[in-house]
């Protein structure tokens, strides 16, 4: 990350328009009486810049009277951090910074004058961002730099289900099993799944279980206790008892990788696994290869509808988490509450009330509304007060992609999303799978991130990569059998110390005990 030179911080860009929007929609809405633009920086993987023609932006400009002009950098790039390092050593910060993975920044430069403190803001100008934090302490608590400020608005999903265990109902039917209630029945469907033939084709060709992302195969040594990330980022540290850890230096961890290593080796994993990629789920489902994964809810749960002619009888729909060795059943995977993505406000920014203003529309009720569900009479309108999607909407293609096209769901902006917005998309199959989860409880608490103060952050930077990429690898091996988990585990753990485990630890616990006290 360059080292950004305040002093060379050139006064962004905010002037009055020239010309007013010619209708205004709702005058309640109005930040100011004038037009006022202000520069905006957006950067995501998903649209790489700000579009001052989405419908979703050009509605947020007439009705609140304040529009972003795109003053983006590095929209050539696909990865929002170059695209940051680049805006950052311009020197030129604009009114608005909108990007994935902003917190760290912010925190780490807000400090030093880069972007302006918010909280003083919000409690002055911002009532839809203030009752939202007095909704939700802990979210708040999660923004705070290690100064104590806030220098950024996240992009806060909505719901509590992300993904779950799907397995192949038709074919447990077809083999007259059950569905597998502990890990040990579990193991035996996968194995029934490879060895007896439920596709019919005579081959032995099934792929008892698969994953778009490897690391949902990872996600597996909850079956042993242990863990594989404390948050919905994989590889994440971990919060047990107020006690920050790392999942793969935890025993439960070693044990379940000592278990998928035989479930490898015997074949009830998919030999590709680490080289299949993203297309895995459509490929195999599609083929009636594939017998049980870990993945999203709505997505996969739609495979039902889409290959419902081509695999007759196919019925691919969620189960509840198997029960581990000790009896628990856990889901390890939520949707949580706060990304690192979102968009803070400029240190130059000559107009910090009404930028506060605009950044409390997208938390209000008309702007959340705009923000998760596009344009009333296009994309949506309203049934008994309630926004929903039009039937043509809907039929038009991918729900996400044709809102994304619009300036809807952007999540290098801060705004608060609305699970009902998924909901409308997602198909019985889904809408039964969250039930079923909801029926009990196998929800597991999140870590939502620390802020790090200037020495906590060079002793994280200066060991924690090397960490990962040190227990990803022995991960692969491990599985692959190229290492032996059980005899390689004392030397493991001996190495993980030598290479700083225990100091990274102790700044994790320490900035996580400012942050969040007791």
């Amino acid at each position: 990350m360059h080292k950004l030179k305040l002093t060379a911080l050139a006064v962004a860009t905010s002037v009055l328009a020239t010309t007013a929007p010619a209708v205004l929609a709702a005058d309640d809405l109005k930040i100011t009486d004038k037009p006022l633009e202000l520069t905006i920086h957006m950067h995501h993987k998903r649209y790489t810049s700000y579009d001052e023609n989405w419908p979703v932006e050009k509605a947020a400009c007439e009705w609140t009277n304040v529009c972003l002009k795109n003053a983006t950098i590095g929209s050539n790039t696909t990865n929002s951090e170059e695209a940051m390092n680049l805006l950052l050593a311009s020197g030129k910060l604009p009114d608005i910074v909108g990007s994935g993975r902003i917190k760290d920044v912010a925190n780490q430069y807000g400090p030093q004058g880069a972007f302006q403190p918010l909280e003083e803001l919000i409690e002055k100008h911002a009532p839809n961002l203030q009752a939202f934090f007095e909704q939700n302490p802990a979210i708040k608590s999660s923004l705070k730099a290690a100064d104590g400020h806030i220098y950024y608005l996240p992009y806060a999903p909505d719901g509590k289900y992300g993904r779950a265990f799907f397995i192949r109902y038709d074919w447990l039917d077809k083999l007259g099993l059950e569905v597998p209630d502990t890990v040990e029945e579990y193991e035996n469907v996968l194995r029934a799944f490879k060895t007896q033939d439920p596709n019919g084709n005579g081959i032995a060709d099934e792929v008892p279980y698969f994953a778009r992302q490897w690391e949902e195969l990872i996600r597996l040594v909850t079956l042993w206790d242990g863990r594989s990330s404390g948050s919905d980022t994989y590889h994440d540290y971990y919060v047990d008892n107020g006690q920050i850890k790392h999942p793969y230096a935890e025993v439960g961890y070693r044990e379940g990788m000592k278990n998928l290593a035989r479930w490898y080796k015997e074949g009830l994993i998919d030999a590709e696994i680490f080289t299949r990629g993203s297309s895995s789920r459509e490929y195999l489902l599609s083929e009636n290869l594939g017998g049980a994964t870990h993945d999203w809810f709505a997505s996969t749960a739609g495979y039902n509808d889409s290959l419902a002619e081509k695999v007759p009888g196919f019925a691919f729909k969620a189960m509840v988490p198997p029960a581990s060795v000790s009896g628990v059943q856990m889901e390890e995977h939520r949707r949580i509450p706060v990304k690192p993505d979102g968009w803070a406000m400029g240190g130059t920014n000559k107009h910090p009330v009404e930028t506060i203003k605009y950044m409390d529309f997208w938390f209000g009720e008309e702007g959340r509304r705009l923000s998760n569900f596009g344009i009333e009479g296009e994309q949506y309108t309203m049934v008994d007060g309630k926004p929903q999607f039009t039937e043509e909407f809907l039929a038009s293609g991918n729900v996400n992609s044709q809102l994304y096209l619009i300036g809807a769901q952007l999540q290098a902006r801060g705004y608060w999303m609305d699970y009902n917005y998924e909901i409308q998309w997602s198909n019985k199959y889904a809408l039964e799978g969250i039930d079923l989860y909801e029926s009990g409880d196998y929800l597991v608490d999140q870590f939502l991130g620390v802020a790090f103060n200037e020495k906590e952050q060079k002793v994280y930077d200066r060991y924690a990569a090397q960490l990962r990429t040190y227990m990803l690898e022995r991960q692969q091996a491990w599985i692959l059998g190229t290492g032996d988990v059980e005899a390689d585990w004392d030397d493991y753990m001996k190495t993980l110390n030598k290479m700083g485990l225990s100091k990274v630890l102790d700044v994790m616990q320490s900035a996580y005990d400012r942050q969040y006290g007791s």
